[in-house]
């Protein structure tokens, strides 16, 4: 939802600091591998119980994943090669913050929440996958409650707040399984729907 509602937005707040990034000589792929190296730096932070840092660190990695879209439009090197390793990077980047997550709750034996860790991740993965699977069908797949911005947003602020002593921890992880599971039904239901007989 916020991720079609915002992209404009967003994309002409980005151009400024998108066209200094241009001018330093870096490329939209220098950009989205130091976003994931940036996101998988948190998800370690969130994993040794550092959460409000590694959730900060989390969030600077997802600004710069922004940014090399909107890098790659302004100086025309916007190719297959480059949306391919943005969303592979995107995938692995939520893989490690969960996974740091997980290990953090592991370590603290609450082994419910590290199984709806588990179910959320599955979430998360399969909701771009049935997106891809829809537009490989010619259809519109995007939609649903849990885009990636809100899952970025839901988790960064959850973690972030848990980790100043805000006891926000255990509803993120139910919030996150329950409503991405839900939009990957959401999102199968809206193709499944469009196909037809």
């Amino acid at each position: 939802m916020l991720d079609m509602r915002a992209r404009k937005r967003v994309s002409r707040v980005a151009d400024p600091f998108a066209r200094f990034v241009a001018r330093l000589g870096l490329t939209p792929t220098m950009v989205t591998l130091a976003g994931f190296m940036i996101s998988v730096g948190g998800a370690v932070l969130i994993g040794m119980g550092h959460l409000t840092i590694g959730a900060g660190v989390l969030g600077f990695g997802a600004v710069l994943d922004i940014l090399d879209g909107v890098l790659a439009r302004l100086t025309s090197r916007e190719t297959r090669r480059g949306a391919l390793l943005d969303s592979f990077t995107d995938r692995l980047g939520e893989v490690a913050a969960w996974t740091g997550l997980a290990f953090y709750l592991g370590r603290r034996a609450e082994a419910t929440l590290v199984l709806l860790s588990l179910l959320a991740v599955c979430g998360s993965l399969l909701i771009p996958y049935m997106r891809a699977k829809a537009e490989g069908e010619g259809l519109q797949g995007k939609g649903g409650l849990m885009g990636r911005a809100e899952r970025l947003l839901v988790f960064g602020i959850g973690v972030g707040l848990e980790g100043i002593g805000l006891p926000t921890l255990v509803a993120t992880v139910w919030i996150m399984a329950v409503l991405s599971w839900l939009t990957v039904m959401q999102r199968f239901y809206r193709t499944w729907a469009q196909l037809g007989e």
